[in-house]
């Protein structure tokens, strides 16, 4: 680990430069990922995310002796799905598969057996996206028996988007980071974590959740508090309680929280320097 990153940021960012809000073109966002991966703050990053649909293109942008790992976003169908895995070039290390199980009010469990199913074949890590809504606790204790039962599977959860329906409110995310914990059941974040610090968009009006928030309500989470103490930091607008129990936890590994998907890097790379959370001085 780098002096500079601390293990408990460690591997926090995926890098999602292709998906929206950031929308890169798939060459320029390899070879930006090459150089995060070459740079002082290579810790902090996880895989590049790609859709699905993108692997048969992806060849003709590595050289030879390249590799690159990936996370693949499951934007087709599951039977698609496993054949684009089975066809992906061998430079590509598949780190994890990500998918969504059912739309909003629609049931999750037909789609999580199908994705269950595919993480037998598999062998990989396999994060099921799982709607805030209806169904959810039935889900989290499907993936718990599954992932107790050897399978390396997780939950997914979406923070944001387009509509103000997709953010969760302070003691909703609460209520699913304690359900997780109380399934020791890892789970993934995405969309909507643009900013360290919880905030309000000036521009849509949505309130975003900051992303050392849910690092700090993961932590309090996780040291036995419950969700009306976690959502309390989850609503935190000032950086300092939050901020402070990330540092104290700064050399432990994370617990429960994967880590979450950022079309930019450097925006929350940024943050934390700011924040004294990373030491460094950043140049994109």
């Amino acid at each position: 680990m780098s002096t500079q990153v601390p293990r408990l940021l460690a591997g926090l960012v995926d890098d999602a430069a292709v998906f929206p809000p950031g929308s890169a073109a798939l060459p320029d966002a390899v070879t930006a990922h090459h150089r995060h991966r070459a740079g002082w703050y290579a810790d902090l990053v996880g895989p590049l995310l790609l859709p699905a649909s993108t692997l048969p293109d992806l060849p003709e942008l590595l050289a030879p002796e390249a590799t690159l790992a990936v996370g693949v976003i499951g934007d087709v169908p599951v039977g698609r799905l496993e054949a684009a895995l089975a066809e992906a070039d061998p430079r590509l290390t598949v780190r994890q598969v990500e998918a969504p199980v059912a739309k909003r009010g629609e049931d999750p469990q037909p789609g999580l057996a199908d994705l269950v199913k595919l993480a037998e074949r598999l062998g990989g890590t396999v994060y099921a996206e799982v709607p805030l809504t209806f169904g959810l606790m039935g889900a989290l204790d499907a993936l718990a028996e599954a992932r107790a039962g050897g399978l390396p599977v997780a939950a997914k959860f979406r923070t944001g988007g387009l509509a103000a329906e997709l953010f969760p409110t302070p003691v909703e995310l609460a209520a699913v980071i304690c359900a997780c914990r109380d399934r020791d059941l890892p789970f993934k974040l995405t969309a909507g974590l643009h900013h360290a610090i919880r905030h309000r968009d000036p521009e849509t009006g949505f309130t975003h959740h900051g992303f050392v928030n849910v690092l700090a309500a993961t932590l309090a989470a996780t040291g036995g508090a419950e969700v009306d103490g976690v959502a309390e930091l989850l609503a935190a607008t000032d950086p300092l309680r939050v901020v402070e129990l990330a540092r104290s936890h700064r050399e432990a590994e994370r617990p429960l929280w994967v880590g979450y998907g950022s079309c930019s890097i450097s925006e929350p790379l940024t943050d934390l320097i700011r924040l004294g959370l990373v030491n460094g001085g950043f140049e994109e």
